[in-house]
């Protein structure tokens, strides 16, 4: 019965800041584009298609 009054607080404090966290991220922007991260990969190879890899790079050098 002892460790509940240490627990309850601790947990409480605990909820609050997990709380405030997710308003932080809420108001800095970090959920407001779940999708573009995800299709962002898929274009990468469009620019790197500039500047494509030499067939003898994987051939070692003297």
């Amino acid at each position: 019965m002892e460790s509940l009054f240490f627990l309850v607080p601790v947990t409480l404090l605990l909820v609050g800041i997990a709380v405030a966290v997710f308003f932080w991220a809420m108001r800095s922007g970090q959920f407001d584009d779940l999708d573009s991260p995800a299709w962002r990969i898929l274009h990468d190879d469009e620019a790197n298609s500039s500047n494509p890899a030499r067939p003898d790079d994987d051939q070692p050098r003297p």
